[in-house]
Formats: C-alpha cells, sequence, structure tokens
C-alpha cells in the first residue's frame, strides 16, 4: 500500500503477539469486505501471557504508536485478550484514534449457560486480571466461574495455522482443567479468552467429550468496528493486505498459505 492509497482510504489495523487474532480478522472480513488490512503480530514479544503487567503497559503502547505512525490507520483493534486486558487503557491514552480491545465473553456467557457453570480458558496473565474480577461480578455474580490457564494452546493453535496438527495432549489437558475442578462437570459453555482459541474450537469441542458450547467475542468485536467505521466508504475495487511482523520475514513462511487467505499479499517487519 503506498503513501496515496494510504491517505485515501487509511486501514484497519489488528495487533496481537502471533496469528491468534485472525479469528477477529476473520469476522471483521465478513462485515467490511473492502477494508484495507493492515495485521501487526509482536512475534518478539510472544508469549504475552508469560510477561508482567508492567512490561505490557510498556511495550504495547509503543508498538502501536509506532504501527500508527507508520500505517496511519482509522482505527486499531488489539486482538489479544492479555494486552487488552492490561493495557487497553494504557494505549487509548496514547494514541488519537479509537482502539477496539478485545475482553472476555463473560456477560455473553451468563446469557447462554443453562447449568449457570461456565468455563473460562485463557493466558496466566489473563485469568488473574482484576479486570476479569470486574467483568465476572457485573455479569456473572449468581453464575460459578471456573478459569484455567491454558498457555500452550497458543503454541497448538500457531502449530495448525502452520499447517501442523496441534498436540492432543495440549487439547486434552486444557479442557481437563476446567472439568476436573469443582462443580467442573457441570460446565456447559466455555469461554475462549484467547484470540488464539478459537482457532481451535474443533479440537477443544472433540476433547469436552460431552456437549459444550464455546463462545468467544470476535463477532462483537466485528460489529463493534463496522459501527465505529460506518461513514467511511471503502473502495469497492477490494481491499489490500499486510502483515508485519516484530519478528524474522523468514518465521512467516509457514504461515503465508493461510494468511493468504484473508487478502494479504505483502510482508513487512516493524
Amino acid at each position: 500500500m503506498t503513501e496515496a492509497q494510504i491517505a485515501e482510504c487509511p486501514p484497519l489495523l489488528f495487533f496481537d503477539t502471533g496469528v491468534g487474532g485472525l479469528s477477529v480478522l476473520r469476522e471483521t472480513i465478513k462485515l467490511l469486505p473492502h477494508a484495507p488490512i493492515v495485521y501487526a503480530a509482536d512475534y518478539a514479544g510472544l508469549p504475552y501471557g508469560m510477561k508482567s503487567e508492567a512490561e505490557l503497559a510498556a511495550r504495547v503502547p509503543a508498538l502501536l504508536g509506532r504501527l500508527v505512525e507508520r500505517y496511519k490507520p482509522i482505527l486499531a483493534t488489539i486482538a489479544c485478550n492479555t494486552a487488552s486486558t492490561i493495557a487497553l487503557d494504557h494505549v487509548r491514552s496514547a494514541l488519537n484514534i479509537p482502539v477496539v480491545g478485545t475482553v472476555p465473553a463473560i456477560k455473553p456467557a451468563s446469557m447462554l449457560t443453562k447449568t449457570g457453570v461456565i468455563g473460562l480458558l485463557g493466558t496466566r496473565a489473563t485469568i488473574r486480571q482484576p479486570y476479569v474480577d470486574r467483568l465476572a461480578a457485573d455479569f456473572a455474580s449468581n453464575k460459578i466461574l471456573l478459569r484455567h490457564a491454558a498457555p500452550d494452546l497458543v503454541y497448538a493453535a500457531e502449530a495448525k495455522l502452520r499447517g501442523e496438527k496441534p498436540d492432543p495432549r495440549v487439547i486434552r489437558e486444557a479442557m481437563e482443567g476446567l472439568m476436573d475442578q469443582p462443580d467442573g462437570g457441570q460446565i456447559d459453555t466455555v469461554i475462549l479468552a484467547c484470540t488464539h482459541f478459537p482457532l481451535l474450537r474443533d479440537e477443544l469441542s472433540e476433547a469436552a467429550q460431552r456437549p459444550v458450547q464455546f463462545i468467544d467475542g470476535a463477532a462483537g468485536i466485528a460489529r463493534r468496528i463496522a459501527y465505529l467505521t460506518k461513514e467511511i466508504s471503502w473502495p469497492a475495487a477490494g481491499r489490500e493486505g499486510i502483515f508485519v511482523t516484530t519478528g524474522a520475514l523468514d518465521d512467516i513462511e509457514p504461515y503465508r498459505p493461510t494468511i493468504a487467505q484473508y487478502g494479504i499479499k505483502r510482508f513487512e517487519t516493524l
């Protein structure tokens, strides 16, 4: 995308640690098929779930500031639950464009559950955040919310998008981490509180070994993005996509066939 093209139709910026944010991008493309896209992956910082709050509160706004300066997006989406629950307010303070965050879908899960027992799978950083406590208090105070940290699911999802078979042990242990808790046998709804995890929905469903509904926030985020950009006339000629990484471009090679399905053809480093 040339500077002239960016000025004529600024892109939507999506930011994640890796390719998990493609689950959010997928839903956004359904609503805004012609919007130009810049997808940024902080592979140099992966995994966020193992970093401290202080590290992420400094790193995420700094990286998004550089991305906004280079690509001049009309809106930025932090397509990462961990980064959003820790750094969303910092990013909004630092940028002069709308910023959409990604938070665990506790409110819709509380409306879907019939048993009143909800499971939440996330990274270690996400499940311990006060933000999640507040969501639970506001929207699921009369429900049982069981949390389990499953950071290895991030790597399983990344492997799947490289065309490899995810480790079934990792999938199984994630579900057992929820189901084996007290009251876990009554879980009927599981929140996928990491944007990588919806990419493993089929594998997680099989590992559950009983009917469980999985929910994530991707569709709701896409609707929010569409609402905030409803006045924009996107180019009828179609959208152009750029993938930018903080890591090495060679490391992206195994993902290119999957990424290409999202109309992303250009690859750059930050």
